[in-house]
């Protein structure tokens, strides 16, 4: 490979494979991805996860007081670990009624980048995070996804429900 052809951020990487990162879009339920891929969304501080898809990782995974004993900021990543895989919790604002920032979620997928290198993950499936209920948009957060991963060897998987389905899905989760 010339130095021509290998970004400039790329050239501190002593070996980057060919292929070994990607983004991939699937239309379906997040909750089908193969379950030793690592799953991702984003929360506050508060842990509240009262609205949106926050709500059926807590259903689903629970674990909100060994969340919140990890005592993790704005900007940083919880985890949970829950069989086969890591499950990552973006804090993305303070409390749940606010609004992240695009630096806010930057700094979140910053970190757990981190923890996915010195853990040996290499696929994460994740919704359009911080595009639902939290407004940021997709074409600058999928445009920071590939700044932050492009250098690594992290597959990242987005799941979108069907239309119809989203729309349902997220009004029934509201109303609780």
């Amino acid at each position: 490979m010339s130095s021509e052809t290998r970004t400039p951020d790329c050239a501190d990487k002593v070996k980057l494979a060919d292929d070994s990162w990607s983004l991939n879009y699937v239309t379906g339920n997040l909750f089908s991805s193969p379950v030793d891929e690592a799953l991702a969304h984003c929360i506050s501080e508060d842990c509240r996860m009262g609205a949106g898809i926050a709500v059926m990782f807590k259903q689903k995974f629970g674990g909100v007081p060994e969340l919140k004993e990890q005592k993790k900021l704005t900007g940083q990543c919880a985890v949970l670990t829950r069989d086969t895989r890591f499950v990552y919790y973006l804090i993305t604002k303070k409390k749940a009624t606010h609004k992240p920032t695009y630096d806010s979620l930057r700094q979140s997928l910053e970190d757990m980048k981190s923890h996915c290198i010195k853990n040996g993950v290499t696929r994460i499936s994740m919704p359009r995070i911080g595009c639902g209920l939290d407004r940021l948009k997709w074409s600058k957060v999928s445009e920071m996804l590939i700044q932050i991963f492009k250098c690594t060897d992290i597959s990242i998987t987005i799941y979108s429900l069907p239309q119809k389905t989203e729309t349902t899905v997220m009004k029934e989760h509201m109303l609780r």
